[in-house]
């Protein structure tokens, strides 16, 4: 595995990156997490909700004292409060902390029910404030298909895209959703798998004034764009 073709291109560095949106996160959350923790300390955490990992060591340590102990022993680390249903919530210890006891602190902060694209509602993205780099994913399945099918919140994302629900997705549609919003200061477009995807990602770049990588974390294939 090479790091190098994740991180350079997100342009990943020491601190809170905060990871939005849909298509990937946390597959995303955990290759970034793979990738950085031979460069340094790795927590993963959320501002929201996730499924507890079965492949990281768990905690919720209440100290900061507890938490270095906890990094210790195991990195990365993935913190949350457990949640009856299951689900791991925002730790215990406030952001700030976790930027001051490891290098690297990864925080998937929002939710879109498993679909490649989303529009955000008034109370969204929980984004902590300590974020340095906030990645907004974007899954390229979503090009091509009617907004009803592949968005979370279908009729917000079609009202802030100038169109109706039924309208396909393109990427001049989703760069106005995205211009709208304002979120993210790096736009991954995740799930390139065809030259068609590719060139809907291109386009997109195009459209819009952040950098943009697109790439496959099935293939660990990734290309800046702009």
């Amino acid at each position: 595995m090479h790091a190098e073709r994740l991180i350079e291109p997100l342009n990943i560095r020491p601190g809170l990156t905060a990871i939005i949106g849909g298509g990937g996160k946390t597959t995303l959350l955990y290759a970034l997490a793979e990738t950085l923790k031979n460069r340094g300390s790795v927590i993963v955490t959320t501002s929201a909700k996730i499924r507890r990992p079965e492949h990281l060591p768990v905690a919720d340590p209440a100290t900061p004292e507890a938490l270095q102990a906890a990094l210790q022993a195991a990195s990365p680390l993935c913190l949350g409060s457990p949640r009856p249903e299951g689900k791991l919530a925002a730790p215990t210890l406030p952001f700030g902390a976790l930027v001051r006891a490891a290098d690297y602190v990864l925080v998937e902060a929002d939710g879109s029910k498993g679909l490649p694209a989303k529009a955000h509602a008034p109370h969204e993205p929980p984004i902590p404030a300590e974020a340095e780099r906030v990645i907004l994913v974007l899954g390229a399945d979503a090009f091509g298909q009617p907004i009803a099918r592949v968005c979370h919140r279908p009729e917000l994302f079609a009202q802030r895209a100038g169109t109706g629900p039924d309208a396909l997705l393109t990427p001049a549609l989703w760069a106005r959703v995205i211009q709208s919003e304002g979120y993210g200061n790096m736009i991954y477009v995740n799930k390139c798998e065809t030259p068609d995807q590719w060139a809907a990602a291109e386009t997109l770049a195009s459209l819009l004034p952040q950098p943009v990588v697109a790439g496959s974390l099935r293939r660990w294939l990734f290309r800046a764009l702009g």
